[in-house]
């Protein structure tokens, strides 16, 4: 297992692919809601003026105009912080994209506890479990550099609706068993028979690091991202939990609704009864700070997710 080198932040990767499409695709548009410098685009606006659509602060309006510009067959990225796109708009979402069939792919950006201090009005810890329960769009969170550039090249391709969330911070690079991304395929970042950690998005990195630590113990332990929540990777799910003595899932997201309830689902249904654990952020006012801060507090870090899993072990 290797130790980590950082890259770029996602967000950063996500501007730069699309710009890379949109050189060869005129079809190819992004529409954002005062979002273009958060979301790294300015670049992208001052190379095809013709192709970023600017709607200002008017988070319904954006997903409608999307929408509208996709049944046109226009290739659309839709670009906002996560928290507004997913409950400001989230009937324009549910009606204009998803129900309409709308091959559009929605950005959340500075997504989880990304904006830290500005708080839960700001913290979106609810938009996997409220697109879950929508029918027609698929979940996508990067857990790297690699798998953002992917997730925009695999939903440039896609013709239905897709929600990808990013973070703000610049993640590591992280090595997998094999490098095959694939919309609902998960990817396998080492191997053990132990321990199994399946995260999502940036919360893989600190699973990793958990791994390291529980290696260096005598523990055998193995981490997926699950960067497809919607639909999930069933068949690895399913391997994964039968030859694990104990599962922890974690995620930047509320413990309800989300990855975690997922797997629990699947792995009720299948009947595997193994020691479990979500790591999530737990229904409560969440704490104020950096994102750091309060990965932290919640247990979201190599050294937390360690302690966690050598607890249920003993179980």
């Amino acid at each position: 297992m290797k130790n980590l080198k950082t890259g770029k932040a996602n967000l950063l990767v996500f501007a730069e692919t699309l710009a890379e499409l949109a050189e060869n695709d005129k079809n190819i548009l992004t529409v954002t809601s005062d979002s273009r410098g958060s979301g790294k685009l300015v670049a992208f606006g001052e190379k095809y003026p013709e192709q970023i659509v600017e709607v200002g602060i008017a988070e319904q309006n954006l997903v409608g105009v999307s929408a509208g510009l996709a049944s046109t067959g226009k290739n659309v990225f839709t670009v906002s912080p996560a928290s507004f796109l997913t409950a400001r708009a989230l009937e324009q979402v549910k009606n204009d994209v998803a129900y309409s069939d709308q091959a559009v792919t929605l950005v959340g950006i500075s997504a989880g506890v990304s904006y830290g201090a500005l708080g839960s009005t700001h913290h979106s810890i609810h938009d996997v479990a409220v697109l879950r329960a929508i029918n027609n769009i698929d979940i996508i969170i990067p857990a790297d550099n690699y798998e953002a550039r992917q997730a925009i090249i695999a939903s440039s391709k896609s013709k239905k609706p897709v929600y990808i969330k990013f973070g703000k911070k610049a993640m590591p690079y992280l090595p997998r068993i094999k490098e095959d991304f694939k919309i609902g395929k998960a990817s396998k970042i080492c191997e053990g028979k132990d321990i199994a950690f399946i995260a999502c998005g940036e919360t893989v990195t600190p699973a990793y690091e958990a791994a390291l630590l529980l290696n260096k113990n005598g523990f055998s332990t193995e981490v997926i991202s699950m960067h497809t929540i919607k639909p999930l990777d069933k068949n690895t799910t399913i391997e994964t939990a039968k030859k694990c003595k104990c599962i922890i899932t974690v995620e930047e997201h509320s413990i309800y609704g989300g990855l975690g309830e997922a797997v629990a689902s699947l792995l009720l249904s299948e009947k595997i009864y193994k020691p479990f654990k979500i790591v999530g952020i737990p229904d409560e006012d969440t704490v104020t700070g950096s994102q750091t801060d309060i990965f932290n507090h919640y247990g979201i870090s190599g050294e937390g997710l360690s302690q966690s899993a050598q607890n249920l072990l003993k179980h």
